[in-house]
């Protein structure tokens, strides 16, 4: 996998690999030449004292040396370059991929793990890539030409290359082995220790509640000794390839030197060619070195791409029909998320939303999650799902959006399947004020702005005053542009909640879904807020998921879930005659009996 995913990478960057190449034939050549030059000043110009040899090889020594260094230079640029880029790549595809999986898909792999692939995964594989362009790329050229020249000064020693190479390999052969499931292993511990840190870090406040700082730093402990224990394994292993290798490469140096020193005595060989000799060996010793170092990283490498593309293999169950027909319907306001920005309080054109038969189920769910709801939501009006805790309420909301896919019957906006727009268009044309209100680090007009790009400042405040949210942002430090920490750090629930909401009403969208949108509001504050958007809102199609009601007595229809199966519909008065379930949830937040 390792082999397939750098060579469709490297696919983009062919000249400046085949650069790269050139330049380390170039550098390596010249590390094969010197020794032979060398060892021609030894036996033809020192020993037989001719100043001339000496001088016109030296000056073809240093110019070998200079283009060398060049090449070197080059070569480690154009290396570390393309690298970059290969990085770069990944981390971009990655993003991309994370942005299109549905929040199951997300889930299946987990918010740590994809933290883990696309920062310490694509590292690992980016080390990997310098290793085999400023190593591995000059490695058999410098091991084969070693082994040819040395032989060419005396095939007798030879033997010494023989013997050594196949021993080396079998060093290194033994400890890849070795490396490979250590290496699997430690990145599957990292996503631990990231997810262990991530609940720690976000869920402080819980953990100090319940007294429970003891237990959670044993739980990180032991999750931080397992990924200690793995790492250390496995740098053992490293460490040890080295003194292995000198051992090796110091006893070839012996045996060549005695050997040699014996065919020098008995005239068979001269001095220049030993030392020749001696540096070949090491050349080659060299080059075995620097492929075994490339070959140690590599299962690693390998685990990382492994791990890396099972996320850009991913194909999103969630698809948009991107056709040429993206052009918004009839009367629709937004035909792409950010199709011009309207005055914040001008209202919004609304669309019909229907759902048939619909179906969703979770993969490999025994029983559907939702199951047969039917319902129509009209411009203009206000639909309202309540039920019980995990009746299904923000999954049904969800399906509209696509941000899950029902596997069963259809949804459709003004008679058209939402399955046949693009993904970006059917978004477009709705504002959604989610259940856990998350604001990104920036500013406060930064935040709003993701739903307005062209906002004006007035835009800004007015959707503020609308969400009755304009008080608290004046008394910040520098109002609009005020710093927002990650999540809404620094603010309270109900400010998080109101600035949401303030950002969804600056987009004209057809439809605003609002998924138990005011749980951190108080009654008076609600009701504020609810009266304030009525403008905003009239022409619109709303659906709203709430808990209380309160919140939704006046709304066009409600729908009362229960175990993921629609149970009743129609406006308040009636489900208090109708709906068991909904006259109960009534009662017990409205401490009535006998509602009209």
């Amino acid at each position: 996998m390792l082999i397939g995913l750098m060579r469709r990478l490297l696919s983009e960057h062919r000249a400046a690999v085949w650069a790269l190449i050139v330049l380390q034939m170039l550098q390596t050549a010249g590390n094969l030449l010197l020794p032979t030059l060398n060892a021609s000043i030894i036996d033809d110009g020192i020993l037989p004292g001719r100043q001339d040899v000496i001088l016109r090889l030296g000056g073809w020594m240093a110019a070998i040396s200079v283009v060398q260094v060049a090449a070197a230079l080059g070569a480690g640029y154009l290396g570390a370059g393309v690298a970059m880029k290969i990085g770069h790549r990944l981390r971009r595809d990655l993003f991309a991929k994370v942005q299109e999986m549905s929040s199951q898909e997300v889930s299946a792999f987990g918010a740590p793990s994809l933290v883990t692939r696309a920062t310490n995964d694509v590292q690992q594989i980016q080390t990997f890539a310098v290793l085999v362009f400023t190593m591995l790329a000059a490695a058999p050229v410098m091991g084969i030409g070693g082994i040819i020249l040395a032989v060419q000064q005396d095939a007798a020693l030879s033997v010494v290359v023989i013997a050594i190479v196949p021993l080396l390999v079998l060093i290194m052969t033994v400890i890849v082995r070795r490396l490979i499931p250590l290496y699997r292993q430690g990145q599957a511990l990292i996503d631990g220790v990231t997810r262990i840190l991530r609940e720690q870090i976000i869920g402080a406040s819980v953990i100090r509640a319940f007294v429970r700082q003891g237990h959670e730093a044993a739980r990180f402990a032991e999750a931080n000794r397992q990924l200690t224990g793995n790492n250390l394994q496995s740098a053992l292993l490293v460490a040890g390839m080295l003194p292995m290798i000198m051992i090796v490469v110091n006893l070839s140096s012996v045996a060549v030197v005695w050997f040699g020193g014996h065919l020098i005595q008995a005239g068979s060989m001269q001095v220049g060619a030993l030392t020749a000799f001696i540096a070949y060996i090491l050349q080659i010793l060299l080059a075995i070195m620097m492929a075994m170092y490339v070959f140690m990283t590599a299962p690693r490498a390998a685990v990382c791409a492994e791990r890396v593309q099972g996320v850009l293999d991913v194909v999103p169950a969630v698809a948009g029909m991107e056709t040429a027909d993206e052009a918004p319907a009839a009367g629709s306001a937004a035909g792409t998320p950010n199709a011009g920005t309207p005055a914040a309080g001008a209202p919004a054109s609304g669309a019909r939303v229907e759902f048939r038969d619909v179906v969703f189920a979770y993969p490999g769910a025994e029983t559907p999650v939702l199951g047969g709801i039917s319902f129509t939501a009209r411009a203009g009006s206000t639909t309202a799902i309540i039920g019980s805790t995990g009746s299904g309420k923000s999954t049904l909301l969800n399906l509209l959006p696509r941000f899950l896919d029902a596997v069963g019957g259809e949804i459709s906006l003004d008679g058209r399947d939402i399955r046949s727009f693009g993904l970006d268009d059917l978004r477009g044309r709705m504002a959604v004020v989610p259940q856990q209100a998350y604001l990104f680090s920036g500013t406060v007009a930064g935040n709003l702005r993701m739903a307005a790009p062209a906002a004006t400042d007035g835009d800004l405040w007015q959707a503020l005053r609308r969400s009755q949210a304009d008080d608290f942002v004046r008394r910040l430090p520098n109002g609009l542009n005020a710093a927002v920490g990650q999540g809404g750090a620094g603010l309270s629930g109900g400010q998080r909640q109101r600035l949401c909401i303030a950002r969804a009403i600056l987009r004209k969208a057809q439809v605003f879904l609002f998924d138990d949108s005011y749980s951190a509001l108080d009654y008076a504050t609600e009701a504020s807020v609810r009266q304030a958007l009525v403008p905003v809102l009239e022409t619109a199609t709303v659906i709203v998921v709430a808990e209380r009601i309160a919140s939704i007595m006046d709304a066009d229809q409600i729908l009362v879930l229960n175990d993921g199966r629609l149970e009743a519909q129609g406006t308040h008065a009636h489900l208090l005659r109708t709906s068991r379930t909904y006259r109960e949830i009534a009662e017990s937040q409205l401490a009535m009996n006998g509602l009209p």
